[in-house]
């Protein structure tokens, strides 16, 4: 098992403490098992396992269509008994394992990619998720996860921000994102409704900027296309003026918050995950990972090709967590400089990712 995964995992782990045992002889169907979240969630399932601490270890149903490639840890993991691998389309499937709990973290959530895939986005955030909620409605599980995003909340004006989940959103139905965007914020409605009408025990997430390991290299969000210069030996280029910002949640604060909302009785309900603090700017985060490296590298400026780049892009994003803290116990605790460091060390072990 890769030590940086392990490391999260035990973590995680130590966050929980006696909620862990909620898994015990469990069966968890997850989707997008081979993507970010997906690989934190799988190695914090089989380490849970290897402790020994469990009474008796639960059984994880990994779900994905691999469209972008089945990466290399999950190769290493498939002959574990405690792992059950399924190359399967949930926009297609309407049959699965029946399981405990459902974790729904299937969907294209890089921007570069979401815009590549339109349709597959839309179809996987509104089709494979109604599937999965029928399919819940006729096999009862103790609850369904739901991944929505942060982006569900647009551009917030000044006011809302730091964003609470009160806030309604100020996002574009037509705009380079809104496949993203709108199919998200869809989703949650078809689940609110699904707990109202049919009782499926369904939470909701936000999540805000997570980063880490499992993160590829080649994903093109923010921090892996910095370290990649900084990989490189390159000047960190920004494609815009530097002065957006951001909060940023390691994963492994980002999966204790996501399993604490799964483990409670909040039913129909979204809570903003992520960190409500420091607020940085690009340019400022870009200095900050040149400074994890210690190399001698700068920042410098320059205009993207794509004429819709910044579309509809946020020029400010950070959450209110209070939600979260008063009625999950959540407390992420790993700041800033620790997480890009641990990240640096992650990408400097996998500095290659293969994509479809």
């Amino acid at each position: 098992m890769d030590k940086h995964f392990k490391r999260d995992a035990l973590t995680i782990i130590e966050n929980l403490e006696a909620k862990n045992q909620s898994f015990a002889g469990k069966k968890i169907l997850l989707t997008g098992a081979a993507g970010f979240l997906g690989s934190q969630f799988i190695h914090y399932f089989l380490t849970l396992n290897d402790t020994g601490n469990l009474n008796e270890p639960c059984t994880v149903y990994c779900l994905d269509n691999f469209m972008r490639g089945i990466p290399d840890w999950l190769s290493e993991l498939e002959q574990r008994e405690d792992l059950e691998v399924i190359k399967s389309d949930i926009v297609k499937e309407k049959s699965f394992p029946v399981c405990n709990y459902i974790i729904h973290a299937a969907s294209i959530a890089s921007p570069i990619y979401y815009r590549l895939f339109p349709i597959e986005t839309m179809d996987a955030n509104v089709i494979g998720l109604r599937n999965l909620l029928e399919f819940a409605r006729e096999n009862p599980c103790d609850s369904f996860l739901f991944f929505s995003t942060s982006e569900i909340y647009g551009d917030p004006q000044p006011e809302y921000i730091p964003t609470p989940e009160t806030y309604r959103g100020n996002v574009s139905c037509t705009g380079p994102r809104a496949c993203y965007d709108e199919s998200k914020r869809y989703g949650e409605t078809l689940c609110i409704n699904f707990w109202q009408q049919h009782k499926i025990p369904v939470k909701i997430a936000r999540p805000f900027n997570n980063y880490g390991p499992g993160l590829k290299i080649t994903d093109k969000r923010v921090l892996p296309d910095f370290f990649t210069d900084v990989l490189n030996d390159r000047d960190i280029h920004l494609l815009s003026d530097g002065k957006a910002t951001r909060t940023f949640c390691y994963i492994s604060d980002a999966i204790t918050g996501y399993l604490l909302i799964m483990l409670s009785d909040l039913n129909g309900e979204p809570f903003n995950i992520g960190t409500e603090t420091p607020e940085i700017s690009m340019v400022d985060l870009a200095k900050k990972v040149i400074e994890v490296s210690g190399k001698g590298l700068n920042v410098t400026f320059q205009k993207s090709e794509d004429k819709e780049y910044l579309t509809d892009n946020p020029q400010r994003r950070c959450p209110i967590i209070e939600k979260a803290r008063n009625f999950l116990g959540y407390n992420p605790n790993i700041s800033l400089e620790e997480g890009l460091k641990r990240t640096y060390e992650y990408y400097l072990d996998h500095s290659q990712a293969i994509e479809a």
